[in-house]
């Protein structure tokens, strides 16, 4: 004697599967593969940069599948608060007007390496500043270098490699002009105490610059640090979110520093 299924039953078991096939996987693609934690400087000059950051890192973090969380102060910032994130990023926040406890916090993380660090333009405006003294830590992570001048009416300039080998400069030309941005130029030069990654050809500034430092690294880490770290020189203006180059390396240095 056959046993005969009812039809209803079928597609109801049979819809089920489906569905358990379906949202499993999904589900576990879901999980972030990181947690990145972006102090931002919000206002000012440089909000155009890092508004069109944010929502470029929005779309970056759904396609390569990590968390963001954005803080405009420190805070939050503590030994515990830091432990939820692989890395941090700087998007222009100055090393000054920190509490405390995020500075020992941040310091901890960085030479300990409990996570990675990528830092843009204004994580340089090293010195005394708005009533608040030099992080004398933060000189030492940067090279041992104070802020001394920049080129206030912007200018684009040729960068060029300095190791090709490294994972933040994958993918990129030998050099490449980055528009409108000020250059930073510091009291002394960073190269004996940390691995330059690139500099920028001063005599290629448009337009035409005297504030210079011969050689200039642009971007550099600091491999005395156990935490994976990268500064990027640049990011004044909008502009660089338009630039092909500069969104591979921003893209190489997160994942790099993240270790991903």
């Amino acid at each position: 004697m056959k046993m005969q299924l009812n039809p209803v039953l079928f597609f109801r078991i049979s819809m089920v599967t489906v569905m358990m096939l379906i949202t499993i996987p999904v589900c576990y693609a879901q999980k972030p593969s990181f947690k990145a934690l972006v102090l931002t400087e919000r206002g000012g000059l440089h909000e155009g940069f890092v508004a069109a950051s944010l929502r470029w890192l929005d779309s970056l973090a759904e396609k390569h599948n990590f968390k963001l969380t954005v803080i405009n102060s420190t805070e939050p910032v503590d030994d515990a608060y830091l432990s939820n994130y692989q890395v941090f990023i700087q998007l222009n926040y100055p090393p000054y007007n920190w509490t405390d406890k995020a500075k020992a916090a941040f310091e901890k993380y960085i030479s300990e390496g409990r996570g990675g660090w990528v830092g843009f333009h204004h994580a340089t405006l090293l010195g005394e500043f708005d009533g608040f003294a030099m992080w004398d830590w933060f000189s030492e992570f940067m090279g041992r270098i104070r802020f001394k001048n920049y080129i206030a009416a912007k200018a684009s300039g040729t960068v060029h490699k300095e190791d090709s080998k490294h994972p933040v400069m994958k993918g990129l030309p030998p050099s490449f002009v980055i528009p409108d941005d000020e250059w930073y130029t510091f009291d002394k030069n960073p190269r004996p105490n940390v691995h330059v990654l690139a500099t920028v050809d001063e005599s290629s500034y448009q337009p035409a610059s005297d504030i210079k430092m011969g050689d200039h690294p642009v971007i550099w880490t600091n491999p005395k640090m156990k935490a994976r770290n990268v500064y990027f020189l640049m990011g004044h203006d909008a502009k660089l979110l338009g630039s092909k180059e500069f969104k591979t390396m921003f893209t190489n240095a997160l994942l790099w520093a993240s270790r991903n």
